[in-house]
């Protein structure tokens, strides 16, 4: 049948799979498909249609080969390999979360799997004249250095909130012992969900 043509019978396939997405984006407020919901349900098809995939890493590429089984023919996927700083992390647990985001953007990819546009589906922006608030302006004061630092904090923070996780994000935040112009600077950094959220995580 030859790579390609099985790969397109497999896709169809996974089309009339009856998939579920399990991962929940709770601030933007869908629901898109992690790395389970998919890849067990292809490996049953490409079992039973003569197709194996496989999955490599090098610095610069990561790369999908997906090999026919009964004439060897193949196809190639690649995407460029990223780096994942997050604070607290270990080197191998970063990699490993680079890893896991890469093969999951790899077969979705490869499988033609239709994911929520978070660009489309965003309301349009509006032009609203600028509101002058009492924060404004609460980073201009802070060093390079430091800003970098409370960016980074930031980041963190709303990841922790949108996994579900806020009163972990509230007891990193009270382990930063941040002075108050600190606190006020990141305050600004964050979105107000995330803030709304830290919020009643503190009262809990």
């Amino acid at each position: 049948m030859g790579v390609h043509k099985k790969l397109m019978d497999a896709r169809i396939q996974l089309q009339a799979a009856p998939l579920k997405k399990s991962g929940h984006n709770k601030f933007a407020g869908y629901q898109y498909f992690e790395l389970g919901d998919f890849l067990p349900t292809i490996n049953q098809i490409f079992a039973k249609i003569g197709l194996c995939g496989v999955v490599s890493f090098d610095k610069e590429l990561a790369t999908l080969t997906i090999t026919d089984t009964d004439d060897g023919s193949q196809i190639e996927l690649t995407s460029p390999m990223a780096d994942a700083n997050l604070k607290g992390c270990h080197p191998i647990q970063n990699l490993g979360a680079v890893e896991t985001y890469t093969r999951r953007y790899l077969w979705v990819s490869a499988m033609e799997i239709v994911e929520h546009d978070a660009l489309d589906s965003s309301a349009p922006l509006k032009e609203q004249a600028p509101v002058i608030t009492p924060t404004q302006g609460a980073t201009d004061n802070i060093p390079e250095e430091e800003l970098q630092y409370l960016q980074e904090l930031a980041v963190e923070l709303i990841a922790m909130c949108e996994q579900g996780d806020p009163k972990e994000a509230w007891v990193k935040l009270e382990g930063e012992n941040l002075d108050s112009e600190q606190k006020v600077a990141l305050w600004t950094l964050l979105p107000s969900k995330v803030r709304t959220a830290l919020k009643k995580a503190k009262e809990i």
